[in-house]
């Protein structure tokens, strides 16, 4: 049975605190959707670098969408 460690946060910061829960959320429903860990999937070989990596690339293009998603909303806010 593999050896789970649970962590303790040590900050007292809130921000850190609030990234790191959301994180912990987001681990939860990844695991749910895709039936294994992160961790899993390097140990089972179903995914490799280059897969991380486009996971990585896709990821930071959306996150570029939403940045420009989120000025449009700022401009048009101005607007009115």
């Amino acid at each position: 049975m593999e050896h789970l460690l649970k962590m303790q946060i040590k900050t007292e910061d809130k921000i850190v605190q609030t990234v790191l829960r959301k994180m912990d959320d987001r681990s939860i429903v990844g695991q749910k959707k895709y039936g294994q860990t992160m961790q899993n999937e390097i140990e089972t070989g179903k995914k490799d670098l280059i897969m991380f990596l486009t996971d990585v690339q896709e990821e930071i293009m959306d996150a570029l969408l939403y940045i420009e998603a989120a000025k449009k909303c700022i401009e048009d806010e101005k607007k009115d």
